[in-house]
């Protein structure tokens, strides 16, 4: 499908004003807009503004999600807190979560908060990120709906469950691994199907026991009905280390439910016995360690820089010119975007201009209706 480039100002003020105008206070839409074109900038589009309308305005439209964030704090000590989101809006309490960890961790070296129901957050690599800028390392990690297989499973029990960690280093960039403890996950199956490319190999189960392929849409569905189930990193069986996966997902899931006595697997799936919708109740969890507290975050980010480019001066395989370090991509999609703006592909284009008509904001004319 052909893409058109929105630039940045004009795509950050349609979604600050279209998440006030499903009731998100500005200041918190000007939060969750940022996090969302986060994931653009760095070219993940898996996660930007591809899902703008279906994870976020649609599930406040028909009241699983809470436009205004109750930010509770159950339980609090100098380095720990328990917050309940009450199913306000994920990004808002990413951030809080995270800047709490943060503040914890600068005055006690190290702060960990725990978050019970709340919603999507968008990519956690944003959460780390903010660690890094402050000196931190950041830790963060999200369950989600279950549509991934333990290894020898072929049911969907646990979710992508991302485990994400940020390293402050002396570079222009800071080391920010952001990845899913399955193959792929969903989102990035929803966008194989805006883009109409299959499915690949591997990363897909049924209840056969036998990889699925072909058409994305087609297996994003038999994932919905319980009849597929994404992989875990390693894949199908032991073979390659798909156990490996499996257990880094449940550290997650843990992670994500047991400090904060919080929902975990199908309980988690968006849906009562009725078959309605229904919030989703997801778990996170925010560690920042503040490098000030070891020796210094001057020597930290140093240190860091040259492990990292030790790495990339290693030998290269044949036909390869270059070794990518965790965040250089996302860096290098940056620097070739940041001039000109996002890339939104026709299905989107179309949500974009709905919700901006059903919303009645006018002033917005995008590049695809000149």
């Amino acid at each position: 499908m052909p893409k058109i480039i929105v630039d940045w100002k004009t795509i950050t003020d349609f979604v600050t004003d279209a998440f006030v105008g499903v009731g998100v206070p500005r200041e918190d839409a000007e939060i969750c807009a940022d996090v969302l074109l986060e994931a653009d900038k760095r070219g993940i589009e898996s996660h930007g503004v591809n899902r703008f309308k279906p994870i976020y305005i649609d599930r406040i439209n028909i009241g699983i999600q809470q436009p205004v964030t109750n930010f509770e704090i159950v339980r609090e000590t100098p380095t720990t807190a328990v917050v309940d989101g009450h199913d306000g809006m994920g990004q808002v309490i990413g951030y809080k979560a995270m800047q709490m960890a943060i503040d914890k961790a600068k005055q006690y070296g190290m702060g960990m908060v725990a978050v019970r129901n709340s919603c999507h957050y968008g990519i956690a690599g944003y959460y780390a990120t903010m660690a890094c800028k402050a000196g931190c390392i950041g830790i963060t990690g999200t369950n989600a709906r279950p549509s991934v297989a333990p290894t020898f499973g072929v049911e969907g029990m646990f979710g992508t469950n991302p485990l994400t960690i940020g390293i402050p280093t002396d570079e222009e960039f800071d080391f920010i691994i952001d990845c899913a403890t399955s193959i792929t996950q969903n989102g990035k199956v929803e966008y194989y199907e805006r883009i109409g490319e299959e499915v690949h190999p591997g990363t897909i189960i049924g209840l056969d026991g036998e990889p699925v392929e072909g058409d994305a849409g087609e297996a994003l569905r038999r994932i919905r009905k319980g009849t597929a189930a994404l992989t875990t990193l390693g894949g199908i069986g032991e073979a390659l280390g798909g156990y490996k996966g499996f257990g880094y997902a449940m550290v997650i899931e843990l992670l994500s439910a047991v400090l904060q006595d919080g929902n975990y697997g199908k309980a988690l799936n968006g849906v009562n016995e009725n078959g309605e919708k229904v919030p989703y109740h997801l778990g996170h969890f925010f560690i920042a360690i503040d490098t000030n507290h070891f020796l210094g975050e001057e020597a930290c980010r140093k240190k860091s820089g040259e492990i990292i480019r030790s790495i990339r001066a290693s030998k290269k395989m044949p036909g390869q010119d270059r070794i990518y370090t965790a965040n250089e991509k996302e860096w290098d999609v940056w620097c070739s975007r940041k001039d000109s703006g996002v890339p939104i592909n026709e299905s989107v284009q179309k949500e974009i201009s709905d919700v901006r008509d059903a919303l009645g904001l006018t002033q917005y004319v995008f590049p695809w209706e000149k």
